[in-house]
C-alpha cells in the first residue's frame, strides 16, 4: 500500500455519543477533502481506514464514514477488505464539470446583476477577500472552500438552497486534481482570485456589460 500521504492531525476525543461522533467524522471529512484537493490523496492509489485512522488519532470508524461520504461525492470508491482508492479523472470530465457549472450559474448570476443591490453587493467583499489572501498565501486548499463560498454566497441571492446545493457539489468535483498534474500555482490562484473582486466592483457599480463579459470569463477559464 502506499503511503500516508501528510494530513494534518486531527486530536483524538474521548467519550460516546452521536453528536461527538458526527463531530469527529466531520472533521476526518473536511481533512481528507482538502487533501483531495492538494493532490496528498493521490488519484489511483488505496488508503485503509485504519492507517488513515491512526493518522488523524482517531478510530477507524469516522474515517470510513467519511470515506463513504467521498464515494457518494464521487471522489474514491469502496474496496471491501481493501480500503478505498482514490478516482482517476480525465481532462473530458473535468471539461463537462466546467460546462455544466456554466450552463447552471452563468445565467443566474447574470439575472442577479439585473435586480440585486450595490448593498447586496457589498456584503460579499469579505468572501472576495477570504479567496485574494488564501491566494497570496498559495493554500490551494484554503482558496478552494473560499472559492466555493464565494460562489455560494452570490448564488445564495437567488433564494434558492437547493441550487446552491447543487451547484457546490458540482464546484468541489471540479476542484479535485487530475492523476500527475502539476500542482496549481500561486500565480495561478491569485489571478482567479483577481476575477472575483473585478467581477464584485462591477456588480456593485451595476456595469451589466462588464458584469457579463467577466462572468462568462471567469468559468471559461475553470
Amino acid at each position: 500500500m502506499p503511503p500516508i500521504p501528510a494530513i494534518p492531525s486531527i486530536p483524538a476525543q474521548k467519550g460516546a455519543g452521536k453528536v461527538l461522533r458526527h463531530s469527529v467524522r466531520a472533521q476526518v471529512l473536511d481533512a481528507l477533502r482538502a487533501a483531495l484537493v492538494d493532490g496528498e490523496l493521490a488519484p489511483g492509489e488505496i488508503y485503509s481506514g485504519p492507517a488513515l485512522g491512526e493518522r488523524f488519532g482517531v478510530s477507524a470508524t469516522p474515517v470510513r464514514e467519511a470515506m463513504q461520504q467521498l464515494a457518494l461525492e464521487g471522489a474514491v470508491e469502496c474496496l471491501p477488505n481493501r480500503g478505498f482508492r482514490v478516482l482517476s479523472r480525465t481532462p473530458r470530465e473535468l471539461a463537462e464539470l466546467a460546462e455544466v457549472r456554466a450552463l447552471l450559474e452563468v445565467p443566474v448570476m447574470l439575472r442577479l446583476a439585473r435586480s440585486v443591490p450595490a448593498a447586496a453587493w457589498e456584503a460579499l467583499r469579505p468572501a472576495a477577500a477570504a479567496t485574494a489572501e488564501a491566494a497570496a498565501a498559495g493554500d490551494l486548499s484554503a482558496y478552494a472552500e473560499a472559492d466555493r463560498a464565494f460562489h455560494g454566497q452570490v448564488l445564495s441571492l437567488a433564494g434558492n438552497a437547493q441550487l446552491v446545493t447543487v451547484a457546490e457539489e458540482l464546484h468541489r468535483r471540479a476542484q479535485w486534481p487530475l492523476r500527475g498534474a502539476p500542482r496549481v500555482r500561486r500565480a495561478e490562484l491569485v489571478a482567479d482570485a483577481a476575477e472575483h473582486w473585478a467581477l464584485l466592483e462591477s456588480l456593485i457599480a451595476g456595469d451589466l456589460p462588464v458584469v457579463e463579459s467577466l462572468v462568462r470569463e471567469h468559468f471559461a477559464g475553470s
